[in-house]
């Protein structure tokens, strides 16, 4: 695959990932736990930051495997996100849990990517949403990561915080 290519795909992904980062930070701990948004038939817990980035994180790591068959998120998390408007996990996750979380998947974006060749980009990939190749994956990965890092940091303004700047590549390559 072109180096280029890879290398754009790294720094826009990576640049959302850095947006969400510095969102989660920003977050003071009165906000961590409260619902920001409420809607008719939406349990007030999904609506929580700490939620909305967990459910951020465990997506961007599944889809990253490109598959759900075999994927085991790491320690503490579990496949409980995979069950719509399931139950929430057992306790909120803290920030440290999180971050850590966040480093391992930027971790995994950036081999991902460097690994990626002409015959993984059209590997086909299915879901319950449908099915596209692991290229288009990665893209509607990066649109998921940083539509959540938005609705946060926009969330965060309408609660008087100060927000992130929006990066517009990779910080650290």
């Amino acid at each position: 695959m072109d180096s280029n290519l890879k290398t754009s795909i790294w720094q826009q992904f990576g640049a959302s990932i850095d947006y969400l980062a510095d969102t989660m930070r920003a977050c003071p701990d009165s906000l961590w736990l409260a619902p920001l948004w409420q809607t008719p038939n939406t349990k007030p817990e999904f609506s929580q930051f700490w939620y909305v980035v967990y459910h951020t994180l465990f997506w961007l790591d599944l889809y990253l495997t490109g598959a759900e068959e075999g994927f085991l998120p790491p320690t503490p998390f579990t496949l409980i996100e995979q069950n719509d408007d399931g139950p929430l996990p057992e306790r909120a996750y803290t920030k440290d849990e999180l971050q850590s979380y966040l480093d391992y998947g930027r971790q995994k974006c950036r081999e991902t990517i460097e690994a990626l060749t002409d015959e993984t980009a059209q590997r086909h990939c299915q879901f319950g949403w449908g099915e596209c190749s692991f290229l288009e994956l990665l893209v509607y990965n990066l649109r998921h990561v940083h539509g959540h890092a938005s609705q946060l940091n926009m969330l965060l303004g309408q609660n008087g915080i100060s927000t992130p700047d929006y990066p517009t590549q990779n910080k650290a390559s």
